[in-house]
């Protein structure tokens, strides 16, 4: 742990940087631009006006940013709230250790599987990091994946650290191969969809090239977890984290020892039958559901079905045991939130929602009382409180740069270096740009309003292709999310896994590294050869 100690707190870093930024805001020249509102694919967005920007008065800040720290928390209490509700809800889940009797049956299962020729040869473990890695990166590129990828957490690191391996391989397996995607993004709805509609090209055009980048990406970022796994499962203390997983190994040494019941108690059926009823009204309520990826739309009965899957599923588990069918709620809980995300644009409120109901029902499922389901709800909230913390202090980061105006001026000076560059050194400033800029406003969305009215028009002055400013963009919105500190979700997936955010800055920093150095690679082609939608 003697190396630990020459690196601050996380506390520390984020402190010390608000401070940077509120000295920032006495030597910065004050400046703003102007907005105006523009409809983008449907919804309306503030985007800046060509050429507005002006100098303000300079708003310096002193005690201000003591005061940043309540308006992170302010702007931040979304994620805050999702953060001790995921843990709160799975923290009633988790007392019925469902989870980890799952993770024995899978760990048993898959022990017979390695006794086959083909699954010895190509490691059972191997195909699971492999499978999910895949899923959870296309999730990301195809819709965005980011804010959802802290209830999975909470469930594959401790999947990791029983397969032999440690938390951050849980954490690549999940929130890595989610922003992966998310950087090599396909048709991603609020990266690509809202850059291309402020740059007025075609929706989701160039999806061919995309395609290409994010198989790439998703494959070299697998490759990448594959190698530090195994390294760490010969040898668990080639781990950073080798020390401080001490438990989640204890809590698997804990499920080893427990005995688990196999007798499904009256509440677990009654739980059964008014949770079918809920969906069958839920299902005559919307006997169709439109699931949107990219441009195309597919229109089915989907709530009728998961209806009538979730009622066999149920009564068969429930057969079996009150844990089995626990695991059952939580995989429909997985599928209701896929479809609840593409089919009826959920967020962290219906997320939220999704998984506090989940808690409950598990927690009368296996036979607990209300003050029990509540004491343990509480003793969850407890334990994600830190890194919920760190998420609003992150917050009064961007707090202090838009109180101190200097938001819009770093933002039009960095533009201002592109004047009189060639087109690779423009596409590759641009990158650079879009990368520092994400490290203020990591928000996708937010962070495409602000820069591709200013990107947009001054890449047609130098001839260069709309759809490489989008890539600029695209690449620079999303590998950065995987480091920078006010990305509040980067602190909340550290803070469920239990993975100090100095350590993981100090351990991912070079393999990012390596991923920006070949984003750059991969937006030359966009610039010299002629790609189809480009």
């Amino acid at each position: 742990m003697a190396h630990l100690k020459k690196i601050p707190h996380t506390f520390v870093i984020i402190g010390f940087l608000i401070l940077v930024c509120g000295i920032l805001t006495w030597f910065v020249p004050a400046g703003q631009f102007e907005y105006e509102k523009k409809d983008v694919n449907g919804v309306t967005r503030d985007v800046i006006v060509n050429n507005s920007y002006h100098v303000v008065e300079s708003s310096p800040q002193t005690w201000q940013i003591f005061g940043s720290l309540l308006e992170g928390f302010k702007k931040q209490a979304g994620i805050i709230a999702f953060v001790l509700i995921i843990g709160g809800a799975f923290q009633i889940l988790n007392s019925s250790r469902a989870i980890d009797f799952g993770i024995l049956s899978f760990l048993e299962k898959s022990g017979h599987l390695e006794k086959r020729w083909i699954f010895r040869k190509l490691g059972v473990n191997n195909m699971v990091i492999i499978l999910s890695m895949t899923i959870f990166s296309l999730f990301g590129a195809v819709f965005g994946m980011s804010e959802e990828t802290l209830a999975f957490v909470i469930i594959f690191v401790p999947l990791a650290i029983s397969m032999g391996y440690d938390s951050i391989t849980g954490l690549l397996m999940v929130y890595v191969a989610a922003h992966m995607g998310f950087s090599g993004a396909i048709i991603n709805p609020f990266t690509i969809g809202i850059a291309q509609g402020l740059s007025g090209l075609q929706l989701f055009s160039g999806f061919e090239y995309r395609l290409v980048v994010w198989i790439i990406l998703t494959a070299l970022i697998i490759t990448v977890t594959l190698i530090y796994a195994s390294k760490v499962k010969k040898n668990p203390r080639f781990s950073p984290m080798y020390e401080l997983d001490e438990y989640w190994r204890n809590r698997e040494m804990e499920a080893v020892k427990v005995d688990f019941a196999t007798k499904t108690p009256v509440s677990a059926w009654i739980v059964f039958a008014i949770t079918t009823i809920i969906l069958v009204l839920f299902s005559v309520d919307h006997p169709t559901t439109t699931i949107s990826l990219g441009g195309a739309n597919i229109t089915f009965i989907c709530l009728p079905v998961l209806t009538a899957l979730f009622a066999i599923t149920g009564f068969l588990t429930l057969r079996k045991s009150y844990l089995f069918f626990i695991l059952n709620i939580l995989a429909f809980t997985i599928v209701f939130l896929v479809v609840g995300v593409l089919g009826y644009g959920w967020y962290l409120s219906e997320i939220s929602a999704l998984f506090l109901a989940m808690g409950i029902i598990s927690g009368i499922a296996m036979g607990s009382g209300a003050n029990t389901i509540v004491k343990e709800f509480i003793t969850g909230t407890k334990d994600i409180l830190t890194a919920a913390l760190i998420v609003g202090l992150a917050g009064g980061i961007i707090q202090v740069l838009t109180e101190g105006k200097i938001m819009d001026t770093i933002l039009y000076s960095l533009s201002s270096t592109m004047e009189g560059t060639g087109k690779g050194a423009t596409v590759s400033i641009m990158y650079f740009i879009q990368t520092c800029i994400n490290i203020f406003i990591p928000s996708g969305s937010a962070k495409a309003a602000l820069t591709m009215p200013i990107m947009a028009p001054f890449s047609d002055v130098i001839g260069l292709s709309r759809q490489a400013t989008v890539m600029a963009f695209q690449f620079g919105d999303g590998f950065t999310n995987m480091i920078t500190p006010t990305s509040a979700v980067l602190i909340g997936a550290l803070g469920i896994a239990r993975i100090p955010y100095e350590v993981w800055i100090k351990w991912f920093w070079k393999i990012l590294l390596a991923f920006m150095i070949l984003g750059l690679i991969l937006l030359m082609p966009t610039v010299y050869m002629q790609l189809n939608g480009f």
